[in-house]
């Protein structure tokens, strides 16, 4: 069963009146509510958050497992089993980037109650002075540290939770390639606690080092839109913001395309003989809860697709490298489907047709003949809106100019 963020959800059962209770706690140890720990008779946490507090006669301490989320299902149905409530710790408030999001994804609302302490990310608002509508947070725990670089805009505030104590210098290296090696880079160590640190450096000379509890606070400085145009959230970003080796949907069709796709927070794109996969990564920048998997039969294409994804911001696009309609076998059903290449493939187009969610889009572009035609077959059975889209392009012509006409593509869009 696919849980409200699109991971699996296990299906897991709590017996009547039995919870979980997430309690967070400061940098040095200051719990959100003490009774609750106190009264517990099993207390789950990390080894540094364990070692913060007293350990009450009788009480039970255990680790949290890894990795995390399949040995928690397992370690909480057997403790849940055996005892009326189970407290869990978390890092300030375990609903910012915490495991408190995890729980209520495994075991629903109803059973998961967080008790919140002041999260770092209140305090590092705090001591910068950043207003809460003024930045942007991004958690790159566990997580690529690409992910900044959808947010790099000239004048932009963004809190970074970070993995770890390396965290800085890589976030540093990656401002510096995308054009902000002049950002100013705050790293706030230890936040709350009496070993509270604070850093500060410029990002193309960073060599600042970091405790591994920090939050860095980006103060990005970067070229104006017309030299770094991949700033924009916009559908269309220029093609050469995208590697690739001439099987790319082009700006203007792409655009036309998303239009019509139509991103919305939290749904799944699937990008269907997916090329440079630009249709798919620039879903995915339209929110940060957008989600794609792009199917592409080529290795080499989708190894590109994935440096593509990461230099562009949303690393987490998943790849599939196979052929449709067999690699689309066992997928998570999309909101929207984008078939770019292989519609006359044998199955593709009634795949996705039947795996396609009531209300879902699907967008097919053909450049030939026989696509085409397929495409006029489609929508006179099941209509839709059937477009031919010519793009002409200013070139030389010896000494002069004239338009030079691009490939014409037929777009055919609907919606189930």
């Amino acid at each position: 069963m696919a849980g409200p963020l699109g991971h699996l959800v296990p299906s897991l059962t709590i017996a009547s009146g039995r919870m979980i209770i997430v309690v967070g706690l400061s940098a040095d140890g200051i719990l959100a509510d003490p009774s609750a720990v106190a009264e517990a008779s099993v207390v789950i946490g990390s080894r540094r958050q364990l070692g913060l507090l007293p350990e009450p006669a009788g009480q039970q301490r255990i680790l949290l497992p890894s990795p995390l989320r399949p040995g928690l299902a397992d370690l909480l149905n057997d403790l849940l089993a055996k005892h009326d409530d189970v407290v869990v710790l978390a890092s300030g408030d375990p609903l910012v980037s915490g495991i408190g999001t995890t729980l209520i994804e495994m075991y629903g609302a109803e059973r998961v109650s967080a008790r919140p302490a002041v999260s770092s990310v209140a305090l590092a608002r705090a001591r910068m002075g950043w207003p809460a509508e003024s930045c942007a947070v991004v958690t790159v725990v566990g997580r690529d540290p690409s992910l900044v670089l959808r947010e790099l805009a000239p004048g932009r505030r963004i809190l970074v939770l970070s993995s770890d104590e390396h965290t800085p210098g890589q976030l540093a290296a990656l401002a510096t390639k995308a054009g902000y090696g002049q950002s100013r880079l705050t790293v706030l160590g230890n936040l709350g606690s009496s070993t509270e640190e604070r850093t500060e450096g410029v990002a193309e000379t960073w060599s600042g080092n970091a405790p591994r509890l920090n939050i860095v606070a980006v103060d990005a400085i970067g070229p104006p839109f017309g030299l770094r145009p991949t700033s924009s959230w916009v559908a269309g970003l220029p093609d050469d913001a995208f590697e690739h080796d001439g099987q790319l949907t082009k700006r203007d069709l792409r655009a036309s395309a998303l239009a019509r796709l139509a991103p919305v927070p939290g749904e799944l794109l699937w990008d269907v003989g997916a090329g440079a996969g630009s249709v798919g990564i620039e879903w995915m920048r339209a929110h940060q809860s957008c989600r794609t998997i792009a199917v592409e039969a080529s290795p080499e294409r989708a190894e590109r697709i994935s440096r593509n994804a990461a230099r562009l911001g949303v690393p987490g696009l998943s790849v599939i490298t196979g052929r449709a309609p067999g690699a689309l076998s066992g997928l998570p059903f999309p909101d929207a489907i984008f078939i770019g290449g292989g519609a006359t493939h044998p199955g593709v187009v009634e795949a996705c047709l039947e795996a396609l969610r009531p209300g879902g889009r699907l967008v097919v572009h053909g450049v030939t003949l026989e696509t085409e035609m397929l495409l006029g077959r489609l929508h006179q059975e099941y209509g839709g809106e059937l477009t031919r889209i010519s793009v002409e392009q200013v070139d030389a012509i010896g000494t002069f100019r004239g338009w030079a006409p691009l490939r014409t593509v037929t777009q055919w869009a609907f919606t189930g």
